[in-house]
């Protein structure tokens, strides 16, 4: 490139910055006219108003169609041409290559420990790397990387984020955000070199950048009802995380430790422990965007010349005499907590799980070894650690046409269930002889055919010698929109009636397409999927029109209105410490996107998880409300709904309210008149006089209680089995459960 050349592109680069930092300092003041809302919108949480949501939403639809028809199978071809090991490794190298934006980052942010830090991993990467190919600093010489952007320094710097902009190509940004990369250009080597060469060198490492956000793509897809809305959440909650540093080892850890010790009340002061007493200092802001490095300081020096007397609070209070207290304690199925620390600490409540099971009149079948149980909510989350080697294990990458992963080789199709409607999707893999046994997959409540515990699940029978169907959840948006228009999900009668048709219409499709009858078949269901296979399974006792042969529940909900209500009580809880719930949450999250990173690498191991008890009721409730949040914006949404209002009263609907809105026909009638016909106790003739079934339970399903778990067993005897502890699907992972179920299917 001329000297002119480059004098004309610093300039016209100096302009573009002059007037992106411009941007960034208008302030614009949005007025809240919306009510506060029952539960957190994550939203405004992070990325604030939508101003220009017509206009966002026109330009993600934009890019959703750009994506799906232009650059996917553009990507499509570059992972058929390229192996997922080589494709790893120019992303490695154009990291390698972005070390100058992390580089100014951390200089402009002070940070000179991470600067060193990043300066010898470059120095490593790309002598001992090859340019950068491998990760020699991170494997040879334990060097973690620093991920820092320019858009953290401007953070930092306290420039404002600005509003949410959806732009073409480049999707969801701010103008902070938008203004970072303007800035990284400049700092990209390869801006500075122009070629014909060079151009298709750059394009070359933008497709294979690029394709790496697909799978995620397609996922959001096919499991939301409103992509927009969730990616909106993401990115903001992403973007929060980043520029907290809560990417960090290091500063999460000193974060999580520090709201353990300190809770924040509704009057904007920060309560803090100290000789099992509560005090209260007054700060002037509850947990700013940037480091709470003031506030932290301040607390500190005040609570100083208390640590060394400090004690540990009396959380749980069990009285001597457990067999007066154990029925209260059943039929509220909650621990007694110091209310001093609410949200700050959280309940271990083993010692009260071993009294009980000591002396519960029903006894575990299946005794989970070395489980180390920590909350009914937290153990319920180790459901993620269910898998199963060699699913998608591929030299492709997984958009690539050669890739022939067991996930890869389950094909996607659709049959019409009613006129008019749209066709019911469905997932299947087929064995090598058609006539194989089939197996049936009903999947948790809220997840459609794409969900993970489904696909392992298909492989545990695949291996066993099943063909295999994956239908969606009848608590879905995807199945919603197949049924009539009048469905409403949520009575297990109507939805086992609905289901019932869907299966029968896919078993008929499948068997004409491969002109076969299958040998048997076997229904699976967990969660609200096993309750619904539990109520074919008694609709098919009077009626057989499926021929199915065995029928396995996995933790069915007793009494549906009880989980209902349970659910309610666990998502109403994120109330405990409202002003610090988008730092908490952050902080959650950042926990769950560490252990994904860390379940890959080839000596993971865990034998508990990372949260508190009051962490582990935020993520379940921000997940099963995100799933409620689809059904209400598939009910209620049209061209003509305005959706902030939409969300306002989604934001403020639990799934007690969405029960009494939509599921009560008569209006003498109450959620509670409901309760025997919403319960397996309807079905009870069915699970005494017939053998055709199992189902298993663990101990401490937070969604049950002992009297129900043991009406349970009068009506199934040995039928059930029930494991020592797992909370809600929490023990799929453990190889005892996998190893009874492996019996249950065995073929002869």
């Amino acid at each position: 490139m001329s000297r002119n050349s480059k004098f004309f592109c610093g300039k016209i680069l100096s302009a573009i910055l002059l007037f992106a930092f411009f941007i960034t300092q208008i302030q614009i003041v949005c007025a809240e006219t919306a009510s506060p809302c029952r539960y957190p919108d994550y939203c405004k949480e992070y990325i604030g108003k939508d101003k220009f949501e017509k206009f966002n939403r026109k330009m993600f639809n934009f890019n959703t169609k750009l994506n799906k028809y232009a650059l996917r199978p553009l990507h499509v071809v570059w992972a058929s041409i390229m192996p997922k090991y080589g494709m790893d490794r120019i992303q490695s190298a154009y990291h390698n290559i972005e070390y100058p934006k992390r580089l100014v980052s951390s200089l402009l942010q002070k940070d000179f420990k991470a600067a060193k830090t990043e300066t010898l991993r470059f120095l490593a990467n790309t002598t001992i790397g090859l340019g950068g190919m491998y990760d020699p600093a991170k494997s040879l010489l334990k060097i973690q990387p620093k991920e820092e952007d320019i858009e953290q320094a401007l953070s930092k710097c306290k420039v404002k984020r600005g509003p949410y902009l959806v732009l073409p190509i480049i999707s969801g940004t701010t103008p902070r955000a938008l203004t970072g990369r303007i800035i990284e250009t400049g700092l990209d080597p390869t801006t500075y070199i122009a070629s014909p060469i060079a151009a298709l060198v750059k394009m070359g490492l933008f497709v294979n950048r690029t394709s790496y956000m697909q799978p995620l793509a397609i996922l959001m897809e096919r499991t939301f009802a409103d992509p927009y809305d969730i990616t909106r959440k993401l990115y903001g909650m992403e973007n929060y995380i980043k520029n907290s540093n809560l990417d960090r080892e290091d500063v999460l850890a000193s974060e999580a430790q520090f709201l353990d010790k300190y809770t924040v009340n509704s009057d904007d002061t920060l309560l803090v422990s100290t000789d099992g007493k509560a005090a209260l200092l007054e700060v002037d802001t509850i947990f700013p965007e940037t480091e709470a490095t003031d506030i932290k300081t301040d607390i500190a020096n005040k609570s100083n010349e208390n640590e060394e007397n400090k004690k540990e609070p009396d959380i749980l209070n069990i009285n001597e005499d457990l067999e007066d207290n154990k029925n209260a304690l059943l039929k509220d199925d909650k621990i007694a907590t110091n209310e001093t620390l609410r949200g700050g600490a959280y309940t271990d409540n083993k010692p009260l799980q071993e009294a009980i099971q000591n002396n519960s009149d029903i006894d575990a079948d299946i005794i989970l070894e070395n489980y180390n149980p920590q909350h009914p909510v937290i153990d319920s989350m180790r459901t993620a650690l269910f898998s199963l080697p060699d699913i998608d294990k591929s030299m492709w990458s997984e958009l690539s046409i050669w890739n022939r992963s067991f996930q890869n080789r389950i094909r996607t199709s659709s049959v019409e269930i009613y006129p008019n409607r749209e066709k019911c999707k469905f997932r299947y893999i087929m064995q090598k002889d058609k006539s194989s046994p089939m197996a049936i997959l009903y999947p948790s409540i809220g997840e459609g055919t794409m969900a993970h515990h489904s696909v392992v699940m298909a492989k545990l029978f695949y291996d066993a010698g099943y063909s295999v169907i994956i239908q969606g959840s009848h608590f879905h948006w995807e199945f919603m929109k197949s049924a009539p228009k009048n469905y409403r999900p949520g009575l297990p009668q109507n939805d086992a009636e609905h289901l019932k048709i869907a299966t029968g219409k896919i078993l008929d499709k499948l068997e004409n397409k491969y002109d076969t009858k299958f040998r048997k078949k076997v229904l699976l269901g967990t969660s609200f999927g096993a309750m619904t296979a539990l109520f074919i399974a008694d609709k098919e006792s009077r009626e057989n029109t499926l021929n199915i042969d065995k029928y396995i529940s996995i933790n069915p909900p007793v009494e549906l209105m009880y989980s209902l209500k349970e659910l309610d009580k666990n998502n109403d809880e994120w109330n405990l410490n409202p002003n610090n719930i988008k730092h908490r949450t952050a902080i959650t999250a950042a926990k769950i996107l560490s252990l994904v990173q860390k379940k890959d690498e080839p000596d993971f191991k865990i034998d508990t998880l990372p949260f508190n008890e009051y962490e582990g009721k935020l993520i379940t409730g921000f997940i099963l409300r995100q799933k409620l949040s689809d059904v209400i914006f598939t009910l209620e949404n049209s061209k003509k709904t305005d959706k902030a209002a939409l969300y306002n009263t989604i934001n403020n609907m639990s799934f007690h309210d969405y029960a009494t809105k939509y599921l009560i026909n008569d209006e003498n009638k109450t959620i509670d008149d409901y309760s025997h016909q919403t319960s397996i106790h309807l079905i009870a003739n069915y699970l005494k006089n017939n053998n055709n079934y199992k189902i298993y339970h663990a101990m401490d399903d937070y969604l049950t209680n002992r009297n129900q778990l043991k009406k349970l067993k009068e009506y199934t005897g040995k039928n059930t089995t029930l494991m020592s502890n797992g909370g809600h699907l929490g023990f799929l992972y453990r190889q005892e459960f996998m190893d009874d179920l492996k019996r249950e299917i065995k073929l002869n």
